[in-house]
C-alpha cells in the first residue's frame, strides 16, 4: 500500500511596508503568490484600469485601504459602485469591470485572486485579449515621492 506524500508549502508573510505614495501613475506589487492564488496591493494616483475587461478563469477582489474607487460594473459599465476606505468588490470570474481612483488622494487597494488555470488572460468586451499594459488601459508608470510611503518600510 502507498504511503500519501505529505505537503507541508511554506508559508508567505505579506507587509505593506516600503508603500509608495505617487505623485503620478499607478504601482502595483505581489505581495505573496502560490499555485492558482495571489495577492498584490496596487496604487493608483490618478486614473485606474480604463478599459472594461473581465478575467475569464479567475476570481478576485479589491479592498480599499485608503483613497476612492470607483468601479463600473458589467459589460457596459451602467452599474456603478463606489468604494470608499475599508470596502472593496468581489468579481467572479466572467465578471466585467473597470475601475478609477475617484477620491482626492492616492487609491491604495489590496488585490487578492483565484485562479483555476495557467490562462490568467484579461479580455475585453470584444472577445479579444485586452493586456494590462494595454494602451486603451492608458497605463502611466508610477512616479513615487521621495521618502513618502503609505507603511514606512
Amino acid at each position: 500500500m502507498e504511503q500519501a506524500v505529505k505537503v507541508d508549502p511554506a508559508a508567505q508573510g505579506i507587509s505593506l511596508a516600503g508603500t509608495p505614495v505617487l505623485s503620478l501613475g499607478r504601482y502595483d506589487t505581489v505581495l505573496a503568490a502560490c499555485e492558482g492564488f495571489g495577492a498584490r496591493v496596487k496604487v493608483y494616483y490618478e486614473g485606474g484600469e480604463n478599459a472594461t475587461h473581465t478575467h475569464l478563469k479567475e476570481d478576485h477582489l479589491f479592498f480599499v485601504l485608503a483613497g476612492q474607487a470607483t468601479f463600473h460594473l458589467g459589460r457596459d459599465g451602467e452599474e456603478v459602485k463606489v468604494a470608499n476606505r475599508f470596502e472593496g468588490v468581489l468579481l467572479p470570474r466572467g465578471s466585467y469591470y473597470r475601475f478609477e481612483s475617484s477620491g482626492d488622494e492616492n487609491l491604495v487597494m489590496l488585490r487578492v485572486g483565484a485562479w483555476s488555470a495557467d490562462d490568467r488572460e484579461r479580455t475585453g468586451p470584444d472577445g479579444l485579449p485586452l493586456a494590462g499594459r494595454d494602451p486603451r488601459n492608458k497605463h502611466i508608470d508610477g512616479v513615487s515621492i521621495p521618502g513618502k510611503y503609505f507603511v514606512a518600510p
